[in-house]
Parts: structure tokens; C-alpha cells; sequence
């Protein structure tokens, strides 16, 4: 498998370069040349199989021969080795659960098999690896959690000050060892952009041997496919499911277009957005234009300028016709998340993240106009992670994971820089030479 990038003027590499170098040099994503057909056998017998085993079929095709068989089988194993279990909410809507992993958020799969994938081709590199990385959550969390003690990688994390969780901002800043936290006294967008600056800055990249671990990153993006083969496996119904998907950078509903190209049977997809609505703007008049990004209480959904916009494009050939007839998008904004929280909550006692609740609440809405259908949503993280939101909603102090006990304790790390590249530029010259 070879991979093109999305701006068309760098070469095509294999898995491992587009894994080491994150972003092409022409400022484009990378892309898989084709999207592999999954067989009807596999599809089958889905039910029958093990989490590891569904991964490694679903990754297998974009890997290809850079990390051999047995070895790419144990990063399966390692990176799937909890639970993602399907829960039914209401009559006709189920919530796919991805918080059972250590950081208790989604991207735990795509930090956990990435930094396995950066450490296996580490070893062929006289230099360390830095990974770059901008969060607006979780993506830090997972990636910190992910990368700890991976043998010549070194990790730095951007984060806006003031703009991500409690719990959030603690798993990234306390770890130590390999992981650096950056506090950027401005947006989850101006983190993305000086990162972005960063991978085309050729002085720094003579210097450093630089990836990134944000969604931009293929072995990021693609193993979150996993899970919704894992939701096919517990879905009951005969027909598809409708699959609401809380979107900020697009990587993860991204994912899941990936995996139904690929052949999994899913009937629609709802995007679902919070006051950042650039893509539901989109699909009202076929025009993308990015936006501020706005602050919300589902912060890493803040996001004015998705980057996966791109690879959505390339796997609809471009032909807005087709994206609108696979996905529908609604924006909801902060009072109708927490009313959303506070009423799932009362009529069924489930508890729903912020993020989730516009999963659940976009979901509705679909269903509202497709009541024939059922479907999921993805319950991103949860709900401690946010838990001065959902216990105002829900009216209740939630309970505390044992996991999350000990960072209460814990000192904060952070080094605080202006939303300035040359601030980024001198912090990873004078710290990160080797």
C-alpha cells in the first residue's frame, strides 16, 4: 500500500514514512492509494471473531509488509486489549461506549497502536523521534498515556491554556519521562497551526527528526476504524445502523467512512457538531469556509478548520452529491448539550458526556425525520472528564474511577508559550536537540 498526499506534489510512500514523517512535505495528508474491499467472508463471521483479530484484518491492507505479520498482531492485541461495549439508551438509539481504555477516551486506540508502530520503526533510526502533537482533550491524554517510555521517542504536546478539563490537563502535564507539555495561551487552532509550521520548517527538521500524533497522522487515524466493526458485532438489528459521530477535527467520523468504503454495512452517518459548524455549513451550500474557532463545553469539538475535511473529500472522489447523500450534519449549541445531559439522564439514566450528548441530540434529530431507522452514537470519553458540566446537569457528584485517583495528587508540568511559532521554534531547539 502506498500513500499520495492530499495536495498531489510529494511522492507516494509506504506505511512506515507516511507513519514517521505525520504530515507530506507539500503541507497534505496522506492517503491510502486505494481503500481496501473487506471480504463477505470476514464480514460474516465478524461475531466469531476476536477484538485482535478484526483489527489486524481491517489494518493489515494499509501496513502492508513494513511491520511483519506476528508483530503487527501483537500492536492489535496491545491496542485493543479493553472494552468497547454497545449500550442501549432509548428504543431506537445505542451508545457505543469508548472510555474503558486507560485515559478513559477514544483516541486511546489510535495513540496506543501509533506509538507501538513508532517504536517498531524506531529502532532502525540513529536519531530519537519527536512527536508533535496539538490537542483540544483527549488527544493529548491518550497520546501522553500511549507514548510513555516508548524507547526513542520523545513526545511534546500543545494545549491552549484555560481550554481543556481538569482531568484532561492533569494526564498530559504529569506524567514526566518522555512528555513535554506545552501551554499555548491561545486556541486549539493556533496549536494545529504552529505544529503544521513546524513539519515544513526546514532548519528545525535538519535538526529533529519530527512526527505527529494528531489525527493528520495515518497510524493515528486509521486504527479507529476498529471499533465500529466492534459495534457491528454487537449491533442486534437487521438493517444498518444510523452512526452519529461527535466531530471537531473530522478524524474520527473520518474513520468510520473509511471502514464503511471498506464494506461495512452502516446506513447513514450523522456529523455532529457543537457551535464550530463549519462542516454542517457545508453541506447547506456545498462551500467550505473555516471559521474561529468558538469555546464550548464539548471542547475538543472546538475546532474551526478540520483538517480531515481533506480525506473526506478524497473518499467521495470530491463529489459533494455523494457526501450529502452519506452524511447528514446538525450543530448543536451549549444549552441544548446540557439539556440534553440533564434529560438523557432522567429518562433513562445514562449519563452522557458533553461530547456525547451531541452525538445523542444530533442522532434525534435524524431519527425525528427517519423514524424507520435506529442507530448509535460514539460516547467519546467519559464523563469525569468533564465533570463540572454533566454533575450541574445531572444535579449529582459523579463517581471517580480508581484510575483516576491518583492524579489529583499529582504536580502539574507545563512550559507556557504565546501562540507564537518562533516561541515553538526556540522550546524544540534549545530542548529537543540530541
Amino acid at each position: 500500500m502506498l500513500y499520495f498526499s492530499t495536495n498531489k506534489k510529494s511522492e507516494k510512500v509506504n506505511f512506515r514514512e507516511a507513519t514517521i514523517k505525520g504530515q507530506a512535505p507539500d503541507k497534505g495528508l496522506y492517503f491510502p492509494d486505494v481503500i481496501p474491499s473487506l471480504s463477505k467472508n470476514f464480514l460474516d463471521s465478524i461475531k466469531t471473531l476476536t477484538k485482535a483479530e478484526i483489527a489486524f484484518e481491517v489494518i493489515h491492507p494499509y501496513v502492508g509488509d513494513c511491520i511483519e505479520d506476528d508483530e503487527l498482531y501483537k500492536i492489535c492485541e496491545h491496542t485493543v486489549n479493553f472494552d468497547f461495549p454497545l449500550i442501549p439508551v432509548s428504543d431506537n438509539i445505542s451508545a457505543l461506549e469508548l472510555f474503558h481504555g486507560p485515559t478513559l477516551a477514544f483516541k486511546d486506540v489510535g495513540a496506543r497502536f501509533m506509538s507501538r508502530c513508532l517504536g517498531h520503526f524506531s529502532k532502525d533510526n540513529s536519531k530519537k523521534i519527536t512527536v508533535l502533537v496539538a490537542t483540544s482533550g483527549d488527544t493529548g491524554s491518550a497520546v501522553a498515556n500511549g507514548f510513555l517510555g516508548v524507547e526513542g521517542v520523545e513526545v511534546v504536546i500543545l494545549y491552549p491554556s484555560g481550554k481543556v478539563s481538569k482531568i484532561q490537563e492533569l494526564q498530559l502535564t504529569t506524567l514526566g519521562q518522555n512528555i513535554r507539555a506545552l501551554e499555548v495561551q491561545g486556541t486549539f487552532d493556533d496549536c494545529q497551526r504552529m505544529v503544521k509550521q513546524a513539519f515544513t520548517d526546514k532548519d528545525l527538521n535538519n535538526k529533529l527528526f519530527l512526527t505527529s500524533a494528531n489525527s493528520i497522522n495515518v497510524a493515528r487515524w486509521l486504527p479507529q476504524q476498529f471499533y465500529y466493526f466492534y459495534a457491528l458485532r454487537q449491533w442486534p438489528h437487521k438493517k444498518p445502523p444510523v452512526i452519529s459521530v461527535p466531530s471537531g477535527n473530522f478524524g474520527n467520523i473520518c474513520a468510520g467512512l473509511m471502514a464503511a468504503a471498506s464494506g461495512l454495512p452502516v446506513k447513514h452517518f450523522v456529523a455532529a457538531c457543537n457551535s464550530n459548524d463549519v462542516f454542517t455549513r457545508y453541506l447547506q451550500t456545498a462551500e467550505f469556509k473555516n471559521m474561529e474557532a468558538v469555546a464550548t463545553i464539548s471542547n475538543a469539538m472546538d475546532v474551526g478548520n478540520p483538517s480531515n475535511f481533506v480525506r473526506i473529500l478524497e473518499i467521495f472522489a470530491h463529489q459533494y452529491e455523494k457526501i450529502k447523500g452519506l452524511i447528514s450534519s446538525y450543530s448543536i449549541e451549549d444549552a441544548e448539550t446540557a439539556a440534553t445531559i440533564t434529560r438523557v439522564f432522567k429518562q433513562h439514566k445514562y449519563i452522557l458526556d458533553p461530547h456525547g450528548a451531541v452525538g445523542y441530540r444530533c442522532l434525534e434529530k435524524y431519527l425525528e425525520e427517519h423514524s424507520s431507522e435506529k442507530g448509535f452514537f460514539l460516547e467519546t470519553a467519559h464523563p469525569i472528564k468533564f465533570s463540572d458540566v454533566v454533575e450541574k446537569a445531572i444535579g449529582h457528584p459523579l463517581h471517580i474511577p480508581p484510575a483516576m485517583h491518583h492524579l489529583m495528587e499529582l504536580k502539574k508540568l507545563s512550559t507556557v508559550i504565546k501562540p507564537e511559532y518562533d516561541e515553538l521554534k526556540d522550546f524544540l531547539m534549545s530542548t529537543m536537540s540530541y
